[in-house]
């Protein structure tokens, strides 16, 4: 593999740390459709903080070409897609992007290429969706002609001691030969290890049970604190306490969002769905888990009442809108579903988050952030996101509503 030239096709959360990986040993092209994400790489800024601005400038020494040309990927002969795969309004799987990008390496594949498919997908769509798209416009014939793999992406944003090359790697690939190939690539730059695994299937599904195992055991751990809430009873003192076990698993109640764990169950369900099965744990933890922001917001109403404020236009801080703590990642945030349940009921709801962009947020929430605050001027504050900064506020105002989803401050009227 020493002469291969890598294309990492999405220079997102998941290809610009790979691409950076890759870098320090082979010749490597970032591409991505968004000029202006490359405008911004080539002036070593990663508006995601995944990379600094001295990690940037290292792979651009070494010769990295970040690029919106997909004439420059025409000399690369293996090609790794990291592009999103979300879900539509029906929690549908909505492939758009990867068959986009596998029509563009469709049109520059030659002979012995290997494409290898980060994305999270449902098993068998690498070979069963991806690879006529890339027959159909190269005109060349899989596992003939051009090969395949799978290595799922482990990406933790905002993880600065989990990175890329430090977490155990999946690999697998089209054939046992270009299994082992696919592995060889990754094992030189993945210094935790890598697994391969018997076929791209299998792969495949390792991936997409990884954080349907998280989703459902975070839904177990909120219909608790759903229960102990009615009880009266502090949540996480029962988990500290059951937590003296030494095979209880350590999860904690919240939203669950992002692009991983509130997303990748549905390509699992969606699936099974094809085949004649209808899950039921697993649909069982989505359906608690997308409606825990709507459970958060209702207990807030509640405290509203109770401490002798009008529901209708109260003015109500929501701190924190990224899906999660100290990253500025707010795909599918589910901080989203509390600000439109108390919308719904008439609140004046404000945002802030000094992680997340402005832009991005208005284009993607229909809102402007407000980072200029009187904490005073509100009737009740919702720390939805466990930021750092927000775990040294502290609110004396009795008749204040302040209630603390991540339990990260010392006292609060309610929390999960």
């Amino acid at each position: 593999m020493k002469n291969s030239k890598i294309a990492v096709i999405g220079l997102g959360y998941v290809g610009l740390p790979l691409a950076h990986a890759f870098s320090a040993k082979y010749k490597v092209v970032g591409f991505d459709i968004y000029q202006k994400r490359i405008d911004e790489l080539n002036n070593a800024d990663d508006r995601t903080l995944e990379l600094s601005e001295v990690q940037l400038r290292e792979a651009l020494n070494n010769g990295i070409l970040f690029t919106a040309n997909q004439e420059e990927l025409k000399d690369c002969n293996i090609y790794i897609v990291t592009v999103p795969t979300p879900i539509d309004k029906n929690k549908r799987p909505d492939l758009t992007p990867l068959l986009k990008a596998s029509e563009t390496i469709g049109k520059v594949l030659k002979k012995d290429d290997i494409v290898i498919y980060e994305s999270t997908v449902y098993p068998g769509a690498t070979e069963e969706e991806c690879v006529p798209v890339l027959e159909k416009f190269s005109n060349l014939k899989f596992n003939k002609d051009f090969f395949c793999g799978y290595s799922p992406e482990r990406i933790n944003p905002g993880d600065k001691e989990h990175t890329v090359t430090k977490i155990l790697k999946v690999t697998s690939g089209s054939t046992p030969a270009i299994g082992k190939k696919v592995d060889a690539l990754y094992s030189s730059i993945i210094t935790a290890g890598t697994h391969l695994a018997p076929t791209i299937k299998v792969a495949e599904a390792a991936k997409v049970i990884e954080n349907s195992q998280r989703d459902v055991n975070i839904a177990f751990v909120n219909e608790l604190a759903i229960i102990f809430n009615k009880l009266g009873i502090d949540t996480n003192a029962v988990l500290d306490a059951a937590a003296t076990k030494w095979n209880f698993l350590p999860f904690r109640p919240g939203l669950v969002g992002g692009h991983c764990i509130g997303v990748d169950p549905y390509y699992l369900t969606y699936k099974a769905q094809q085949v004649g099965y209808d899950p039921e744990v697993i649909l069982a933890g989505r359906r608690l888990n997308d409606n825990m922001g709507i459970y958060v917001a209702n207990q807030v109403l509640k405290l509203l009442i109770k401490k002798g404020h009008k529901v209708v236009d109260a003015k109500i801080l929501i701190l924190g809108i990224t899906f999660k703590e100290n990253c500025t990642d707010i795909r599918n945030s589910r901080v989203i579903d509390i600000i439109r349940e108390l919308q719904e009921f008439g609140c004046k709801t404000s945002v802030s988050d000094y992680w997340a962009d402005t832009e991005e947020v208005e284009a993607e929430y229909g809102f402007k952030l407000n980072n200029d605050l009187n904490y005073d001027d509100y009737e009740a504050i919702v720390i939805a996101v466990a930021h750092d900064k927000y775990r040294e506020l502290e609110f004396y105002n009795p008749k204040q509503v302040v209630y603390d989803i991540k339990s990260i401050l010392h006292t609060s009227d309610g929390k999960l």
